[in-house]
């Protein structure tokens, strides 16, 4: 899934590697606890490949759904992060985020692989996965302005 956003990749880049800018995307539905110190994913403070903490995902903010043990991968600052995480509810659970210049502002993509673990049928998850990303962009997209990409 991709936007356009009307703010310089540094801007959109500088929020959305922060617990207050990831929480925002996912407002009002989920919210994810962050590790102790963990402040921003930044490649001087995160070590690729190793957990960075487990971070529990909040059902409307509350209520513990699920937990991930934050992995990334690859971390290139200001530009893109993969993240490869174990969680509970997958066996894989693989997201990849780039931001560029693009124009005036930036295009932002996420790309999400993912297998369940728990015997939720894929055929049922890639819709909510679906409609869960289309909502973070349409967030990120009131905040900076911008639109999909058609």
């Amino acid at each position: 899934m991709s936007s356009r956003l009307d703010a310089s990749a540094r801007e959109v880049w500088d929020r959305i590697v922060t617990p207050e800018g990831i929480n925002d995307e996912m407002r009002p539905f989920l919210r994810m606890t962050t590790p102790r110190g963990l402040e921003r994913l930044d490649p001087g403070s995160v070590e690729l490949g190793k957990p960075i903490g487990r971070s529990w995902i909040l059902l409307f903010g509350a209520i513990p759904i699920d937990f991930d043990k934050i992995t990334l991968l690859e971390l290139e600052d200001g530009r893109r992060f993969l993240e490869r995480s174990p969680m509970l509810s997958m066996r894989l659970w693989e997201h990849e985020r780039t931001v560029e210049p693009s124009g005036n502002g930036c295009l932002i993509t996420d790309r999400v692989r993912f297998q369940p673990r728990l015997g939720l049928p894929g055929a049922l998850a890639r819709p909510l996965f679906r409609a869960f990303f289309r909502h973070r962009h349409r967030r990120l997209q009131r905040r900076f302005g911008g639109g999909p990409v058609s």
